[in-house]
């Protein structure tokens, strides 16, 4: 595997080299006077082929964290534990090694970024260059860039340049915090153990990005016109050219080239402002002022430190010199730059002329209408590189709205299984205008109709009134001011976006009493009133589970689709076959569609049987599932169909034409791409309600959200483009916190998440909660494991004794390896990704345990098994892995040990069960994974301990991985059956297997249909 690293050459240039686990430490001298080579740096031409980039070969001398031997391994760098050569001793520090490079322009970085493999991993300089690229790109995008002219090699150069401000220099400032130290590692002075200040790294490297995505959006674009020019045309003419194509050269004479830069300076000076320092202005109300007696508003003037916008220096101060110390650390003459600026925001906010005829300006007094036009022209401002600074209530209170209150007979409360509600049922409405948090009376909304000045006082505080929109609200208030209408329609403007053309006001608040106002407000899950278990099923409900169910009960009645999305075991399957039993106890109904990932169609079917024995399930699946007039027979007389997400994007139209009375979505994660085949096939799918199930609504954007919402309310959220412009764009681009607001209020009613760290929950759940994760085979572990057993099966009649019991210990390992990995059967160092139904379910497993921030315990008793996992664990959520297996050294089993308690290591801990299983304690997680069953559950159970003992001051989910229709399975049910025997029967390990007959061992290992997934 390698580990991909990126340099900021002293040029400038971005510089691409990695680090090769398979290659071997080699020591080096302790004190060689030159610069020893990498010993585990891989050379040029390879890292080109491997990498698939296009660059010149290269050399670079980079400063690493070293020991006196070999420098240290980058925490991206994963070695095979079993092979890994034994870490170097002694201190660790700075020292120079020569790397060999492929050198890249960031425009081809930017254009192609590496993709990370099975076999490459990038480091953390490759993946924050990416931000960074992002970050030009968002910038040239915005229009967040001027031309400039730059010195290279001696020659003038037009390059694009940012323009960074406001929030921009907030997004650099956090970016040059959060700059990798390899980066700026390139050595640009032999005698000197020293790298280069962040600035002069991120700076360049930030130009070249902007240059690049400028350049490429005006591929094509002719900037300059023909024609013959004077001595000056020509030379912006030639600046126009440079900033265009491949070549931004000038060919200018020298002293016109300097005239032009100079003119380009002084014009982006203009423009913007993008020093260290900048004007600030800070508007105070007359009840903010010194002179509470006066009813001027007032405008201060300060200096802001442009990437840390706390440090604020007055005008006065400036004047004064009290604060010299502090602003010279930014700029040499602070009185002249304010006076420079203040000049400079002049031509936006006119009304500063007058300040500038002070010789010691510090502020400008202003009336209510003065103040009016510096609100007004206070976003032009912040445009132009200056701070603004405005009273709180500025943007809150700046927009009239409506206000819809409705009500509806009765609370959520009272809305029992008896209840007939839906869609249809008429609910009371009154309309009202609303200014900010503000529900205006008669009388207010009168005297703000006579106001003669947007900027007025309203119950004690200033608010802001465009008068335009006054009136367009008066006048909607005269046409529909109350009455009655659907729940329907309250749910309709509850999911309409604010700028929807049939108001002429944004919708900004839905409330009201009854049950209809609790559903909106979110007050549902506290107020409804847990229903009874249903009759038939056979678990015992926890208080959170129940009203889980009554919350689905509640929307089910409505006919309102629903997203339960509880934390991983908190028992989202027991709560839906609730749900289905009580909906089928009283009434005949359609049968329920539940699609669900191949590798839990098993884990369904037997926690059917389990829960709800009276259910009747049929799985379609396999090549030999029912098709047509068989299938709809099935269908009509089943309770539950279960299906996998693959079968119903092949079978949509099947499936389409028969009668569905729910559609459930377990894993809904599986539609988060709305464009995939299968979600548009699922959604596809009519019936009368609609349930997704997911411990992770949102993985990586907030269009997986409006997918899966889309799947359970259909137009909710509206088409997805406007879905983006208004949600995705503001909240994962900018973090708008009121598009968030607005989206949680949205979609708040239908979504029902709880985790495990809540107070109403952590009561609810039992110290060790132990469940079973059922998998499938791939169809290359299924034809081993038949090949496994025709093997034995042809040799066990040909012997006996010994022989006899050697043969079936030996097939009883092969066949737990071939449940685990192909590769680990087969010992041939083959890839690991897509081959294994146990890895699949691992993963799905540890993507939930790492986003909430949890730390898992895996045991395995294969150590190879181990060392294959790794390093591909480590590459595929991106963090390290530790490993502790029988032939870890004592001192380094006590340091993984101690980093992983600490909370400071690895959060996923992998061990060979014999290794690790007993004697040490590892309370820091809570998550424990069996991956294969040792068969005792004595052993298995001090494994468990490591975690759930004295210490663990959380609750212990434990998952033991089962292969479905494989000996695991069925060796997990005799245990079950016989566990008052269990210590008897299984307590010596696996040797009670010998002693089964051919026919007895034939049935346990034989593969069952079922077992292979698609």
């Amino acid at each position: 595997m390698l580990a991909l690293h990126c340099l900021v050459t002293a040029a400038g240039e971005l510089a691409l080299w990695a680090e090769d686990s398979d290659l071997p430490t080699r020591r080096a001298g302790r004190a060689s006077r030159t610069v020893e080579e990498h010993p585990f740096a891989v050379p040029a031409s390879v890292l080109a082929e491997r990498v698939a980039v296009a660059g010149a070969a290269d050399e670079s001398r980079v400063l690493l964290p070293s020991r006196p031997s070999a420098p240290v391994a980058s925490p991206e760098l994963v070695r095979d534990p079993l092979t890994a050569p034994a870490t170097p001793r002694g201190a660790v520090t700075l020292r120079p090694w020569r790397v060999p490079t492929v050198r890249l322009a960031p425009a081809v970085f930017a254009a192609s970024p590496v993709a990370e493999r099975d076999d490459v991993r990038a480091g953390a300089s490759v993946r924050f260059l990416s931000q960074v690229a992002a970050f030009a790109e968002d910038l040239v995008t915005r229009g967040r860039v001027l031309p400039s002219i730059v010195s290279e090699s001696g020659r003038p150069a037009a390059r694009w340049r940012p323009t960074l401000s406001g929030v921009d220099s907030a997004r650099y400032a956090r970016l040059r915090d959060a700059l990798p130290p390899v980066l700026r590692a390139v050595q640009v002075d032999p005698e000197l153990l020293d790298g280069r200040p962040v600035d002069d790294v991120l700076h360049p490297v930030l130009d070249a990005f902007v240059d690049a995505a400028a350049r490429a959006r005006l591929t094509g674009v002719r900037l300059a016109p023909p024609g013959r020019f004077t001595a000056a045309e020509a030379a912006a003419g030639a600046l126009l050219r440079g900033l265009v194509g491949d070549n931004p050269r000038l060919a200018v004479p020298p002293e016109r080239a300097t005239r032009l830069a100079s003119a380009v300076d002084t014009w982006r000076s203009g423009a913007v402002h993008d020093g260290p320092v900048r004007a600030c202005f800070r508007l105070r109300s007359p009840d903010q002022a010194e002179d509470h007696r006066s009813d001027d508003w007032t405008l201060e003037f300060l200096l802001q430190a442009a990437d840390d916008p706390s440090v604020l220096v007055s005008a006065a101060q400036v004047w004064s010199g009290d604060r010299d110390q502090v602003l010279r650390r930014w700029v040499a003459r602070p009185a002249e730059l304010l006076l420079a600026d203040l000049g400079r925001a002049g031509r936006v906010y006119p009304d500063l002329d007058a300040a500038l005829r002070e010789a010691h300006p510090v502020g400008l007094r202003l009336d209510t209408a003065g103040a009016h036009r510096f609100l007004s022209r206070a976003a032009a401002l912040d445009q132009a590189g200056f701070g603004v600074l405005l009273p709180s209530w500025w943007r809150a209170s700046s927009r009239v709205g409506l206000k819809l209150t409705t009500t509806s007979r009765g609370t959520a409360g009272t809305v029992t299984r008896d209840s007939v509600l839906g869609k249809d049922e008429l609910v009371d409405y009154r309309w009202d205008l609303a200014l900010g948090d503000l529900t205006l009376t008669e009388d207010e909304l009168r005297e703000l109709a006579a106001a003669k000045v947007p900027l007025v006082r309203v119950r004690g505080q200033w608010v802001h009134v465009d008068q335009r929109q006054l009136a367009a609200g008066l006048a909607f208030l005269e046409r529909s001011g109350d009455g009655r209408m659907s729940v329907g329609e309250v749910l309709e403007l509850a999911g309409m976006p604010a700028d929807d053309d049939a108001f002429p006001l944004p919708v900004v608040d839905i409330g009201g009493t009854g049950w209809l106002a609790d559903l909106l407000g979110g007050a549902v899950e506290t107020t409804l009133e847990p229903v009874d278990t249903p009759e038939g099923f056979t678990a015992d409900l926890r208080p959170y589970q129940r009203r889980g169910l009554a919350w689905l009960v509640f929307l089910d009645r409505l006919g309102l689709g629903a997203c339960l999305a509880d934390d991983m075991g908190l028992g989202k399957t027991v709560q839906l076959l609730a749900l289905e039993a009580l909906a089928r106890s009283d009434t005949e109904r359609p049968p329920t569609l539940l699609v669900c990932p191949m590798s839990v169609v098993g884990n369904w079917q037997r926690e059917a049987e389990r829960f709800t024995p009276g259910l009747r399930v049929h799985v379609h699946h396999g090549a030999d599932r029912l098709t047509g007039p068989q299938l709809a027979k099935a269908v009509s007389d089943a309770d539950l169909v279960i299906t996998t997400y693959a079968l119903a994007a092949r079978d949509a139209a099947a499936l389409g034409k028969l009668t569905w009375d729910r559609i459930v979505l377990d894993e809904a994660q599986n539609i988060k791409n709305s464009a995939a085949r299968q979600s548009q096939a699922v959604r596809s799918l009519r019936a009368r309600h609609r349930v997704a199930l997911t411990g992770t609504p949102v993985e990586n954007r907030l269009a997986e959200l409006w997918s899966i919402m889309d799947f359970a309310n259909p137009g909710l959220l509206g088409p997805l483009a406007r879905f983006r412009a208004r949600f995705a764009v503001p909240v994962e681009r900018h973090n708008d916190e009121d598009a968030a607001a607005r989206l949680r209020r949205i979609t708040g009613p239908f979504v029902l998440r709880r985790v495990k760290t809540d107070p109403a929950i952590i009561d609810d759940l039992p110290d060790k909660l132990e469940m079973k994760q059922l998998c499938n085979l791939t169809a290359e572990q299924a034809s081993l494991y038949r090949a496994v057993v025709d093997d034995m099966l042809a040799k066990i009649d040909e012997s006996e004794g010994v022989q006899r019991k050697g043969l079936v210990l030996a097939t009883m390992t092969k066949l737990k390896q071939v449940c685990n990995h192909p590769a680990q059967f087969l010992g041939d160092g083959s890839r690991i990704a897509g081959r294994s139904g146990k890895l699949a379910r691992l993963e799905d497993t540890l993507e939930e345990v790492l986003a909430d921030g949890d730390r898992a315990l895996c045991f395995t008793q294969f150590a190879a098994f181990g060392g294959m996992l790794v390093p591909y664990l480590a590459a595929r959520f991106d963090t390290e892995v530790a490993f502790l297996h029988g032939g870890t050294p004592k001192r380094q089993r006590d340091t993984l040990v101690e980093r992983f308690q600490s909370g400071e290591g690895p959060s996923i801990f992998l061990l060979s069960l014999k290794a690790g299983g007993t004697g040490l304690t590892l309370t820091a997680a809570n998550h424990v994974i069996h991956l294969d069953r040792w068969w005792n559950p004595a052993v298995e159970d001090q494994a468990t301990d490591r975690a759930f003992r004295i210490g663990q001051r959380r609750d212990v989910q434990v998952r033991k991985f089962v292969c479905i229709g494989t000996l695991e399975e069925r060796i997990d049910k005799m245990i079950e059956q016989k566990k008052a025997l269990a210590q008897l029967v299984v307590g010596a390990g696996e040797n009670w297997l010998t002693e089964l007959s051919t026919a007895e061992l034939r049935e346990l290992v034989t593969l069952s249909s079922e077992a292979v997934g698609e």
